[in-house]
């Protein structure tokens, strides 16, 4: 292993110092990785950046509590020729859920409330839920039914609330539009709270608890968050996630002086690859691209509004494959990160259950057609990052590019090109 390490130090060109995290990781004698197949990871990245499928990326793994690889790729911004570094600050966009259900969790702990709890017990505008059953062709809903049920909190933190995506088409997204309910990313001025309150107005697309519905349930768990701390999620999430665990690169929105670290965002939309994105590409719209340096910054967006850098998130996620503690400091009981990383809900509508607290779970090889281990979890972003926990293994891997939309797969050829190379 420490041949390894060393060959990666000097072929990404870092010194040990800059390369390795504080000594709390320890250092593993074994020998977990072939070093060649491992390096296969460097020639797939540079295909793709040089097939213009990315403009750079930076991708770490982390076995047995030590980074065993860690690279940067590219460039941060091509036109300028920045090259990407290992503090480059990418929009992470869906892996913010991760934090978000921490969050309510660690609240749920200090025993505020129950998961099995009316969201309405706690937010009032979510009692008397009714369910879309009628839509005309300009997408406006006409008629509903009652639900039978209240929105539980379990049911936002397993997106079986019933609650919408405006950029996902169903027979509430138009609806959504019309409303102007924030997808989770805007530069306007706007808060948190009216933005629940709106999702709070429309009609639901099925009995909550009845199914898996991709939707802005996040969103909502963020507002429950600043209701039972009394707190914003932004001042919440400073406080009690990321300096207990030392991400003091990740942020809603960027500070001055951080804020050049922050990495273009691209779009493949033509035939020659990538180009700069307007924000208006695809099927979701940024007001800005240069979110989130610009704007009201003033929206908390628990289920995409976060930047951060990989190493920040390898340390959150440190944290998850931890039990719940990261360097002497518990965020969570280890029976919390049990319970949220197991699979309860059938996502892909092949009945098996396979989503769990906010992380897609392989709960079953059969499930999946790529390399993978029975129990690990993951999610992405939409501007091309990604991140896997597989605890068997003790392993993680996080890739961060920024492409929205992307023709290709090198975030989901990096979790093969990982797993091919373990000895």
């Amino acid at each position: 292993m420490k041949r390894i390490l060393f060959a990666l130090i000097v072929s990404a060109g870092f010194s040990a110092a800059a390369f390795c995290e504080p000594s709390t990781i320890a250092i593993s004698h074994e020998a977990a990785f072939d070093e060649t197949r491992l390096l296969r990871i460097d020639a797939a990245i540079e295909r793709a950046i040089d097939t213009r499928e990315i403009p750079g990326a930076v991708a770490i793994v982390v076995k047995d509590d030590e980074i065993v690889y860690r690279k940067k790729f590219g460039f941060a911004d091509v036109a300028a020729k920045a090259p990407m570094q290992d503090d480059s600050i990418f929009r992470i966009a869906s892996m913010t859920k991760a934090i978000t259900t921490v969050a309510v969790m660690q609240l749920y702990e200090r025993g505020n409330f129950l998961l099995n709890d009316p969201v309405s017990t706690y937010i009032p505008w979510f009692a008397n839920p009714r369910i879309a059953t009628g839509v005309d062709e300009d997408g406006n809903v006409t008629d509903t039914i009652a639900a039978t049920k209240e929105i539980r909190i379990m049911d936002l933190l397993t997106h079986t609330s019933g609650i919408a995506y405006p950029f996902i088409p169903s027979k509430t997204s138009e609806a959504y539009k019309k409303a102007g309910i924030i997808d989770g990313l805007t530069e306007k001025q706007i808060l948190l709270e009216a933005n629940v309150r709106r999702i709070a107005e429309q009609p639901l697309l099925a009995e909550p608890g009845s199914k898996f519905d991709y939707g802005l349930d996040t969103d909502v768990l963020g507002y429950l968050v600043e209701v039972i701390s009394g707190k914003s999620l932004d001042t919440f999430f400073k406080e009690e996630v990321f300096q207990p665990l030392g991400m003091h690169d990740t942020y809603f929105y960027l500070p001055d002086s951080k804020a050049a670290r922050l990495v273009t965002l691209y779009a493949d939309a033509t035939d020659s690859g990538i180009a700069v994105s307007s924000g208006k590409e695809g099927d979701i719209l940024l007001d800005n691209p240069r979110y989130p340096v610009e704007g009201a910054k003033e929206f908390f967006s628990g289920g995409a509004g976060l930047s951060s850098t990989a190493s920040d998130y390898v340390r959150f996620l440190r944290m998850l494959l931890g039990e719940g503690a990261l360097d002497g400091v518990r965020i969570l009981s280890k029976k919390s990160v049990a319970l949220m990383t197991a699979s309860r809900v059938d996502m892909d509508g092949d009945g098996d259950p396979d989503f769990s607290l906010g992380f897609k779970v392989i709960d079953a090889l059969s499930e999946t057609d790529e390399l993978g281990t029975k129990g690990s979890y993951a999610w992405g972003g939409a501007f091309n990052t990604s991140y896997w926990v597989d605890p068997e293994e003790r392993m993680i891997g996080v890739f961060m590019s920024q492409v929205r939309p992307t023709k290709g797969q090198i975030r989901n050829q990096f979790r093969v090109l990982v797993y091919q190379a373990l000895n």
